[in-house]
């Protein structure tokens, strides 16, 4: 697993990228109530705007970690937004396929994550 700066973590299936978010994002969330999900087949760069999370707390926003495709949503999240406080590491977004899986070294492994939450 891979982990960006915006607590989200990334997974490699094949040649996809999974994208969920951290156990640490969700504790900050809060008890999250709706999830907009983007639309497959939706090209977007990095930093592009792609889900809403809504919680109890606040509203907040998961940005495309990388150039590429959406090919597949967690439909589940629309009916049970609940599931990404129950299984955070667990529950997926979206997954996304891009042109070069190299591009994954330039974000943090789980010891480097570990430090920047402290």
């Amino acid at each position: 697993m891979k982990y960006t700066e915006e607590h989200e973590w990334l997974r490699v299936e094949g040649d996809v990228v999974v994208v969920g978010i951290t156990a640490h994002a969700a504790e900050q969330l809060g008890d999250v109530v709706f999830v907009e999900l983007p639309e497959p087949e939706t090209q977007v760069a990095q930093g592009d705007e792609v889900c809403v999370i809504e919680s109890v707390k606040a509203a907040s926003d998961i940005l495309a970690p990388l150039n590429g495709e959406i090919v597949a949503v967690n439909e589940k999240l629309e009916k049970n937004p609940g599931l990404v406080n129950e299984d955070p590491m667990g529950t997926w977004f979206f997954k996304m396929k891009i042109d070069d899986l190299s591009v994954l070294d330039d974000f943090m492994d789980e010891d480097a994550y570990n430090e920047l939450i402290g």
